[in-house]
């Protein structure tokens, strides 16, 4: 379990990196961002797995071939673009706080799977979770205000960062449930294939967006367009947070119940705030620091009572 607790939180630092990119890459669209990084990250994964690759292929099925691709769009294509035009519309802040919902969505959605803590048990450590929650919301309305973006674009890009929380809470749930269900996968193995499915998925995506942004239906968000930095950045999320965080929450997903993999996400939200602070060169306000102050107690006490033995650990 230890094992388990460890691996999430180091794939959720690694995955905090992902808010911070389209602030770092204005010029380039969501899809843009979201074809880079996975074509990136299927190259990264075709090359682990070459040796063998053929071995590996020949053990999949049909049903592995549709999860592969479910788990391709909902967990990273679908879920990027989105979160990408949420920074870009309506913000880190209110992005990375919606996407902060995810830990209790997954709780809610996996609360019957074998190994989950009942609801009524987990109800003060999520209720502390809601505050933080709660927190990070005063303090990005509060200092929103001041920029002057229009309602229209503000409403949009917390759709978008909606929509992507639905996306990778699917994920999330489908992913560990299936890794459980098929043990002759090995979590590198199927991360590997997860990322060589998203590569795959990301050439028509990027093909089209081609071909609309000839068309005049996609621009660039602004003239400045670094290819260099787009591909060095790209690589660096395709590597960190791709092949190396997802192999490590294919861990977590296979030792720990989806109730706690699910607390184990707030990790992200609280390490893109960090990286927030760091790439702003500013401190945290009062109400940042009692978020995350309020977050890792709520993780914490969460990870307590699913190692707590009893009869109670059964799902409800």
């Amino acid at each position: 379990m230890l094992t388990g607790v460890l691996c999430g939180v180091l794939a959720g630092a690694l995955w905090g990196m992902v808010f911070i990119v389209p602030e770092l890459l204005p010029g380039f669209t969501p899809v843009e961002l979201a074809v880079g990084r996975y074509l990136a990250y299927g190259a990264i994964s075709f090359g682990l797995m070459l040796p063998g690759l053929r071995r590996l292929l020949r053990r999949l099925a049909p049903p592995d071939y549709l999860a592969l691709l479910r788990q391709a769009l909902s967990g990273n294509l679908v879920y990027y673009m989105l979160l990408a035009l949420g920074v870009k519309l309506a913000g880190v802040a209110p992005t990375s706080l919606i996407i902060g919902l995810i830990p209790v969505a997954v709780t809610l959605l996996g609360r019957r799977d074998q190994g989950a803590v009942p609801l009524r048990r987990l109800a003060a450590p999520l209720a502390i979770v809601g505050i933080a929650i709660a927190c990070i919301n005063v303090d990005a309305f509060q200092h929103a205000k001041a920029g002057g973006a229009p309602l229209s674009s503000t409403v949009l890009g917390l759709a978008c960062a909606v929509g992507a929380l639905a996306c990778w809470t699917w994920y999330a749930v489908d992913n560990a449930r299936y890794l459980k269900r098929n043990p002759q996968f090995s979590g590198g193995q199927w991360s590997s294939l997860y990322g060589l499915a998203s590569g795959l998925v990301a050439l028509p995506i990027g093909a089209a967006s081609l071909l609309f942004s000839h068309a005049g239906v996609l621009e660039a968000a602004a003239p400045a367009r670094d290819w260099f930095l787009f591909w060095a950045y790209n690589g660096l999320l395709a590597l960190g947070a791709s092949v190396i965080g997802n192999q490590l929450w294919n861990i977590a997903s296979r030792r720990l119940p989806v109730t706690l993999t699910g607390q184990l996400i707030l990790f992200e939200t609280v390490s893109a705030m960090l990286y927030g602070f760091v790439w702003r060169a500013q401190a945290p306000r009062l109400l940042e620091l009692a978020a995350i102050a309020l977050l890792v107690l709520g993780v914490t006490w969460s990870v307590r009572l699913h190692a707590a033995p009893g009869p109670s650990a059964v799902a409800a």
